[in-house]
C-alpha cells in the first residue's frame, strides 16, 4: 500500500482540504476509466520532452518502465485508487513517483491537468466512437438479413398510424437501415472534431518550454492540434456534439422499439419476439411483455437528458477552464455505455423477430390501401388528379358501406364512379400490383427493396 502525498498544489494553503470537500470534489471513482488513455498520453508527452531535450534518456526509460507496471496493475485490477489523490491523473502520477522517484515528478513538465484531462477524454471518446460505429454496422446487418427474407412480404404502410398504402416489411426495415447509415455518418463526422490534440495548451496559455505539439499529435494519432490554448482546455463542444449524435441514434432505436411494441400487440399481431427478450407478469399468467424495446424507449430519454445536462454545463462558463467541467464525464460515460448496450441488444433482438405475413396482409385489406393506386390509374386514363381523388373517395365510401375492399367491388360497381374504369383496373387494386407499380429507386417494389439491400451491404463492406 502506498501513502497519499499532500496535494501537488498544497503549498499555497494553510489548512488541509476538508474530508467532506474531498468526497464532493473527487472524480477518481468514475474517471479511472480514462487510465489507459492517460498513460498513453503521458508516454507521448514524455517522448516529446525527451526529443526536445527537457527530459533525459534515463528519465524517459524509467517513466516508460514505470508506466508499463502501472498499466499491468490496472488491467489485472490490483491498482489501488486513492480518494485523497482526487482523480485518475494524480493517482497514476503518485504511483509512478513511488516506483521511479524524481523522474516521475518530471513527467508533468510543460503540461497541466487541464490539457491532460482534455486529451484523455478525446483519446477515450475517439476509441469509443470507433466501437460504436462497428456496433451500428452490426445492427444494420441484422436489419438487412430480416429485410432480405421479407422483401416481398406485404404489409400496410402507415401515416398518422392509419393504413395508407401497401409496402413490404423489407422496405419498412430498410428505413431504419438508412437512419443508422446517417447516424454513422454523424459519428464519423464528430470524430473529426474529437480528434484534435489539446496537449500543449497547459493550464490556459501554453508553456514556456520548447515543446513540439505536432510530434505528440502524430504519436497519438490526432489529425490536428487545437490552435488556441484557451479553447483547447475549456470547451467540451466535441462531447456535446457526440452526445447529440448519440441521442439521435437512440431516438431512431426508440422509434423502432415503439413499432415492435405495437406490432407485437394482438391488435396488430404482425410479429412475435423471442422469449429471451420478453418477460411475464407476476399476476397475469398469459402475459408476454416486450420489456426490452420498452426499456430502449426509456433509455432514450436518459441519453437526451445527458445532452441537455452537457449543454447546460457549458452555457455559463467564462474562459478558460472551470471545475464545472468535471461534471462532463459522468453524462458522457453513461451516454457511451447506454448507446453501446442498446445497439448490442437491439441487433440481437432483431434476429429473434418472427414475422406473421398473414396478419400483415389482413391489415392491408382493412384500410383501402390501394385507393391511391386507383386514383393514379384514373389519372393515367386522362382524368385530372383532383377529379380522380374525388371519384376514389366516393368509391371508398361506397365500399365501406358494403363492407368490402376496393378489389372486391365488381367492375360494374367501380364503373359507377368513372366510365374510364375497365377490367385491367384489378391489376392495380391488388397489394402486389400496388407494390410493383412503385418500381423506382427508393420505391417499395420488391426488386427495388432487394437493390437497396445490396447497396447497403456494399456500403458496409467498404466501410
Amino acid at each position: 500500500m502506498h501513502d497519499a502525498s499532500p496535494k501537488t498544489w498544497s503549498g499555497r494553503f494553510s489548512e488541509p482540504v476538508a474530508e467532506l470537500v474531498k468526497r464532493y470534489t473527487a472524480s477518481v471513482s468514475f474517471d479511472k476509466r480514462l487510465a489507459e488513455f492517460d498513460i498513453q498520453g503521458s508516454l507521448a508527452h514524455a517522448q516529446m520532452l525527451n526529443k526536445v531535450g527537457v527530459l533525459s534518456d534515463d528519465d524517459l526509460t524509467a517513466i516508460t518502465n514505470g508506466m508499463s507496471k502501472i498499466l499491468a496493475a490496472i488491467r489485472e485490477g490490483s491498482f489501488e485508487w486513492l480518494l485523497d489523490l482526487e482523480d485518475v491523473h494524480m493517482n497514476i502520477e503518485k504511483r509512478l513517483t513511488d516506483l521511479i522517484g524524481d523522474a516521475g515528478k518530471r513527467l508533468h513538465t510543460g503540461r497541466s491537468r487541464n490539457d491532460q484531462v482534455a486529451t484523455d477524454i478525446r483519446l477515450w471518446l475517439r476509441h469509443e466512437i470507433d466501437a460504436l460505429i462497428h456496433l451500428a454496422g452490426e445492427l444494420q446487418r441484422s436489419l438487412l438479413d430480416l429485410a432480405e427474407k421479407h422483401a416481398d412480404t406485404v404489409m400496410p404502410g402507415f401515416t398518422h398510424l392509419q393504413v395508407a398504402q401497401p409496402i413490404t416489411f423489407g422496405h419498412h426495415l430498410m428505413a431504419y437501415v438508412e437512419m443508422l447509415a446517417r447516424d454513422v455518418e454523424r459519428l464519423q463526422d464528430t470524430r473529426k472534431r474529437v480528434n484534435r490534440l489539446p496537449l500543449g495548451a497547459a493550464a490556459l496559455a501554453g508553456t514556456s518550454y520548447p515543446i513540439d505539439r505536432e510530434f505528440v499529435m502524430r504519436q497519438l494519432g490526432f489529425d490536428a492540434v487545437c490552435e488556441n490554448s484557451l479553447d483547447a482546455v475549456s470547451d467540451r463542444d466535441f462531447a456535446i456534439e457526440f452526445t447529440a449524435a448519440a441521442a439521435l441514434v437512440m431516438t431512431h432505436l426508440s422509434r423502432l422499439s415503439e413499432e415492435l411494441v405495437l406490432w407485437m400487440n394482438p391488435r396488430f399481431g404482425f410479429i412475435d419476439m423471442a422469449d429471451r427478450y420478453c418477460t411475464g407478469s407476476s399476476i397475469m399468467p398469459q402475459k408476454k411483455n416486450p420489456d426490452v424495446p420498452e426499456l430502449v424507449r426509456g433509455k432514450t430519454g436518459r441519453v437526451t437528458g445527458h445532452l441537455v445536462a452537457l449543454l447546460t454545463l457549458m452555457k455559463a462558463q467564462p474562459l478558460a477552464y472551470n471545475k464545472d467541467n468535471q461534471e462532463d464525464k459522468e453524462p458522457l460515460f453513461d451516454t457511451v455505455d447506454t448507446l453501446s448496450a442498446t445497439l448490442r441488444v437491439v441487433a440481437d433482438m432483431m434476429r429473434g423477430v418472427v414475422v406473421k405475413p398473414e396478419a400483415m396482409r389482413r391489415a392491408v385489406k382493412q384500410g383501402y390501401a390501394t385507393a391511391t393506386d386507383l386514383a393514379d390509374y384514373l389519372v393515367k386514363k386522362g382524368l385530372p388528379f383532383r377529379d380522380a381523388h374525388e371519384a376514389v373517395a366516393l368509391a371508398v365510401r361506397y365500399a365501406g358501406e358494403q363492407r368490402k375492399d376496393l378489389e372486391d367491388l365488381s367492375l360494374v360497381e367501380l364503373g359507377t364512379f368513372s366510365p374510364l374504369i375497365s377490367a385491367e383496373v384489378f391489376e392495380v387494386l391488388t397489394p402486389e400490383g400496388s407494390l410493383a407499380s412503385r418500381n423506382h429507386i427508393g420505391g417499395t417494389a420488391p426488386n427495388q427493396v432487394r437493390a437497396a439491400i445490396a447497396r447497403a451491404r456494399n456500403r458496409l463492406e467498404e466501410a
